[in-house]
């Protein structure tokens, strides 16, 4: 299989709110936009989409239909620490607040209105052990 394009799909039972809430909080705008379905690119980088949908809608099989339910988002981004302060400010929701993992992320956790929860990352260097548990090329630095 030749992937062209990979993202995440939010079944919600409010699509207009969800959708919003990426564009006011995470810079997202839309691409295509109808009452079921809206899909998201990100201003700042057209390979980063995210897409919103109706979660009773018809094209998803019956036995799958309902609301998202354990999904974690890692939106990587360059200062952790000011996308931290803009959600402090907006007041989203920190589940996690601001810290430096030693397995190579500063990071905060935060949620969107169905739950899902959100993990803004900066990758930074690991310590002790974590080092020998990444490959050459994807060790942060």
């Amino acid at each position: 299989m030749k992937c062209t394009q990979f993202y995440p799909v939010i079944m919600t039972d409010d699509v207009a709110g969800t959708a919003q809430f990426y564009r006011d909080h995470f810079r997202f705008i839309p691409s295509f936009e109808s009452e079921w379905y809206v899909h998201l690119q990100s201003s700042e980088d057209e390979s980063v989409n995210i897409a919103v949908l109706q979660g009773d809608h018809e094209t998803i099989p019956e036995a799958a239909r309902g609301r998202v339910s354990g999904l974690l988002i890692n939106f990587e981004v360059e200062d952790v620490d000011q996308e931290f302060a803009r959600a402090g400010r907006a007041g989203l929701p920190i589940l996690l607040p601001l810290k430096d993992e030693p397995f190579g992320q500063r990071h905060f956790i935060t949620q969107d209105p169905n739950g899902v929860l959100i993990d803004v990352v900066k990758p930074i260097p690991p310590t002790g052990a974590f080092t020998a548990q990444y490959s050459g090329s994807a060790l942060p630095t």
